[in-house]
This record gives structure tokens, sequence and C-alpha cells, in this order.
């Protein structure tokens, strides 16, 4: 629902920051030579297209989001996006919405069930704090506590790390409960999937390690793990540590192959979690 913020002596800075989006709403409307009525119509055949008044502005909503501090509401913002010929996630960004902390927010938040991150790859949050600068005396072949040796941290593009092409993956999350593939992947697990592997092999790797892992989506949730096809059979084999039992599904009716786990970022204490809770 908009909300109008009320206008006292004084200012707190989340009015100032919401006065000053509707500025930049304000001249992005100028810059278009466009006049109140002209935004007013425009949204009205948005609202037609649509068949819902939420995405209508009115006049005085139009003049109290550009000087009074007015919040519009996500339908109204999508129409001055749309008019406005700009970014949705950059406006959001003007009204205090922390678009680029969505992913690191959503870490914070643990589901027992494995699942998939559908977070798209944007210029919003396509970037990672690393370290820029180390301490000299840093000796790269010891292992150290890096956090220590950290001088000043900067954002670097996901696509300028190790070549990888961060648009062309997917990710999962193995469930803080998914003990399926421990100790090679444990709980609570980022998965990097190459979703262009549609193809289940059937051999050529010689120890754990190099046998392929898998991504898939059945009718109860998905699944990570190794497994093998016959005779339209699909079986789910577990790593034999975690004590997990295979599961058995008709291929492909019952489960979908979403793709190939080619990388994996975790912490490394959730067995002593384990044993403590057995």
């Amino acid at each position: 629902m908009s909300a109008l913020i009320p206008r006292t002596g004084a200012t707190t800075r989340e009015e100032d920051l919401t006065m000053d989006a509707g500025q930049k709403l304000k001249r992005a409307r100028e810059r278009l030579d466009l006049r109140f009525r002209d935004v007013v119509e425009a949204s009205q055949k948005i609202s037609e297209i649509h068949n819902s008044t939420e995405y209508l502005i009115a006049l005085s909503q139009l003049s109290a989001i550009e000087n009074q501090g007015l919040v519009p509401n996500v339908y109204r913002i999508y129409s001055l996006c749309a008019i406005y010929r700009l970014d949705i996630l950059e406006v959001l960004e003007w009204y205090q919405v922390p678009i680029a902390s969505l992913p690191a927010d959503a870490a914070q938040i643990t589901h027992e069930q494995t699942h998939i991150i559908s977070f798209r790859s944007t210029d919003h949050y396509e970037g990672v704090q690393i370290p820029i600068t180390l301490d000299p005396g840093l000796d790269l072949k010891r292992t150290t506590f890096l956090s220590r040796m950290i001088q000043r941290w900067g954002k670097l593009p996901l696509a300028l790390l190790s070549g990888a092409d961060v648009r062309s993956r997917r990710y999962g999350f193995i469930g803080s409960e998914d003990w399926s593939m421990y100790p090679l992947i444990q709980p609570g697990s980022l998965v990097l999937i190459d979703d262009t592997v549609r193809k289940i092999s059937a051999g050529g790797w010689t120890n754990e390690f190099e046998r392929p892992i898998y991504f898939f989506e059945h009718r109860e949730g998905y699944a990570c793990s190794w497994c093998t096809l016959a005779d339209g059979r699909l079986i789910l084999q577990p790593h034999p540590a975690s004590m997990v039992a295979m599961k058995i599904f008709a291929y492909p009716a019952e489960i979908e192959l979403i793709g190939q786990v080619t990388g994996v970022a975790m912490r490394l204490d959730q067995g002593s979690r384990r044993h403590t809770g057995s």
C-alpha cells in the first residue's frame, strides 16, 4: 500500500532519501518532456493492458511521489519504470531496497529441504567482496588465517573469477538436513550446476571424486546425488558414509535432471553437528 510520509519541521534520513527518489523520478520525467497528464494517461494504458487499477497513477499521487515523499506501491513503480524507461531494480534501490544484499540476506535463512536458488545474475548483485590488498609479508605457500592478513576489500564481478561464465550456470542449496552426499558435500552447501548437461554418464570415473554428481527435481522436491540409470529406472545413490537410503524413480516420468554439479562452496564443521545430534 502506498504510504505518504508526513512532513514536519525536521526530516529524518529515511524521509530525505524517499524525497531524493521522488526527485530522481521527476528528473526522468522532465528529460522526456512529459507533463503530469502524459504520465497519467500512459499509466492508464498500462492499467488497461494488465486489467488492474493498481498500475494507475493519479495526478495527486504523481505530485506527492515527486515532492512529498510518497512511496509508490510496486505496481506504480512498474508503471513509472515502463513510462520513463528505467531499470526497476535501480529504482527500488533509490527507495533503499537493498537489491545487492538479496543473496547475502537469503544466505542467513536456512531451509531443511534441498532447493534451487532462483536469483538471476544481474549487475545489481553479480559481484563478490574479495581481498584486493594483502599484507606484503603473506606467504601463500603456508596455511594462514587470511582475515588477519587483509588490508583492503573491493568488489569484483563474478564473471572475472577464474573465467567463470556465471550467466550460463545455476545454483542449488543443499538442505541443512540433507546428508545424502556427506562427507563429500556437506549440508548447507552452495552448489554450482551446469544445466547444459542433459545426459547421465554411465561410467568413465576411477574414484568418488571423479564420479559425476547430479542435481534433480522430483515430485517431492530436489535431490543432489550420484545415480545409476538402467531400464527406465533412476537410482539415486547417496555417499556410503551418509547412511542415507537409496531412492528409485521412473525416469524421466518421476524425476527430471536439472544438470551436473560442477562446483561447491561449503563449511567444514557440519560433521560435528551431526555427531552431536545423533
